[in-house]
């Protein structure tokens, strides 16, 4: 038993505020390995995966694309993913706690934990936005609102959405608001069982939405031209545009770098290894990708619509298909009930980041945390509203608007460069070390990471990424 005046010194023996035993006794937690495994892979899943991936690989050529794409994900993909894990679980802490409890003393390597902080944040104000633009387009197919549209109607329906400031906060407002709800709850006690049930409900959806579309008819030609490889396409292409092009959707897709997957990874046990895990966030991200393309591609052909359309491919292009599909309001419904699962997904899964990050770094409880985000997330996301109406003529990065701007920081310097360090930290002798982070991430049963790939992570994977770097600058 303590005496008085141990219990005094315990007391006393604060860390911004709170015991550092205490601190691990309240650490949250999954309840279920695949709840781990469901809000990481939602962390990945995103409007990446439905929006870009699609218009890329129609931009690209199709199949010579995807085979690409799969090539760099597990050469790149997953190893950086295994290196945030193992970062994470080891230290049981967000960025740049974890970073400072597994760094050579007197090292500098947690200063990359407040980028990662500002990198989500500023993900976040603009991502939003973007989700709420996806809840939006679900209303509009619920209500009917888009029946009976023609295609220069259809056409302009987001220029008339992004032109309205208050529509677009309303929808934005919603999505803040919903996420910040989810996270207060807890990780095991609410976003891990909201999770569970948006992302099952999203596989399913995007497997009933792949089949309508690869038996429209007419669509045939569609799946030929995203599965059968025509390397004179690729070739027409540019093969070194595909391949660096696919090097960066496989990098970026699973959002690694800002140290999302670090914070829930220290929520987890020790039970299975690392390499396992990754590999499993990865596929699931990728089969969201490629039913993706099941689901545009047969419906572009089918309907005579070039499938390399760009970012309009959501926005204009499938609306249109939709209004002229049998039974198109339930399917156009369905469909942006998946977009909104998987934006939601990304949001409710950052929003946690974003928490744990400032529940770690300033000692500050949920309850806390979650009221001081929740406004600062909702007015930093109207600068990103108000860029479309009545900011449209302000310009931050040379010609681009803010929120071109803001993707941009994060994107192409926040990640990559995130990811540099991240996978440094990890395989020199400067950081943790390659030692311990083999033994962290092959602790427990599953899949093992070889010794032998060492020379590959500590050379060939940083300069990989040091291109994808170089290639978004310029």
């Amino acid at each position: 038993m303590k005496s008085a005046s141990g219990r005094r010194w315990v007391s006393a023996c604060r860390y911004n505020g709170k015991s550092e035993e205490r601190r691990m006794e309240e650490r949250d937690s999954f309840k279920s390995r695949l709840g781990f495994i469901l809000v990481s892979a939602g962390c990945a899943i995103g409007i990446g995966n439905v929006w870009k991936f699609p218009y890329i690989t129609g931009e690209y050529g199709g199949a010579v694309f995807v085979l690409f794409y799969l090539a760099f994900l597990v050469l790149m993909g997953v190893p950086v993913v295994t290196m945030e894990l193992a970062v994470g679980r080891a230290s049981h802490k967000s960025a740049m706690r974890g970073f400072k409890a597994l760094e050579p003393k007197g090292s500098w390597w947690h200063i990359h934990g407040w980028v990662c902080l500002l990198g989500t944040f500023i993900l976040m104000i603009y991502y939003t936005t973007i989700s709420g633009w996806m809840l939006d387009y679900f209303w509009r197919f619920f209500s009917g609102a888009f029946q009976g549209m023609g295609a220069a109607e259809i056409n302009g329906v987001f220029g008339t959405m992004v032109s309205n400031p208050l529509e677009q906060t309303i929808f934005m407002g919603i999505t803040v608001v919903a996420g910040f709800i989810i996270c207060a709850g807890g990780v095991g006690g609410s976003l891990e069982k909201v999770t569970k049930v948006m992302m099952l409900s999203l596989l399913g959806l995007i497997v009933i939405l792949a089949v309508n579309s690869v038996f429209l008819p007419g669509g045939g030609k569609g799946i030929e031209f995203y599965l059968l490889p025509d390397w004179d396409r690729a070739v027409e292409a540019g093969l070194g545009n595909v391949a660096a092009a696919a090097m960066g959707q496989a990098f970026f897709t699973l959002s690694v770098g800002q140290g999302s997957m670090e914070i829930f990874a220290s929520y987890m046990g020790k039970d299975h290894s690392l390499t396992g895990e990754a590999i499993r966030i990865a596929a699931l991200d990728t089969f969201v990708a490629l039913l993706a393309g099941l689901i545009i591609f047969p419906a572009c052909f089918a309907y005579g619509v070039a499938p390399g359309e760009g970012p309009s491919l959501i926005f204009a292009t499938l609306p249109h298909i939709f209004v002229n599909m049998s039974g198109g309001r339930i399917w156009g419904t369905l469909f942006f009930t998946f977009m909104t699962f998987a934006s939601f997904s990304t949001v409710t899964a950052v929003f946690e980041g974003l928490i744990g990050n400032c529940m770690d770094n300033f000692g500050w409880s949920r309850k806390k945390t979650v009221y001081i985000l929740l406004p600062l997330v909702f007015f930093g996301s109207l600068p990103c509203i108000f860029g479309f109406n009545i900011w449209q003529d302000v310009h931050i990065l040379g010609a681009r608007g803010i929120l071109d701007s803001e993707d941009f920081v994060v994107s192409n310097l926040i990640l990559p460069i995130g990811s540099i360090i991240f996978a440094l930290f990890c395989v020199t002798k400067y950081g943790w070390g390659f030692d311990n982070y083999l033994k962290e991430v092959n602790t427990g049963e599953g899949m093992k990471m070889p010794r032998w790939i060492q020379p590959y992570f500590k050379y060939v994977l940083p300069l990989l990424i040091f291109i994808i770097l170089v290639r978004g600058l310029m």
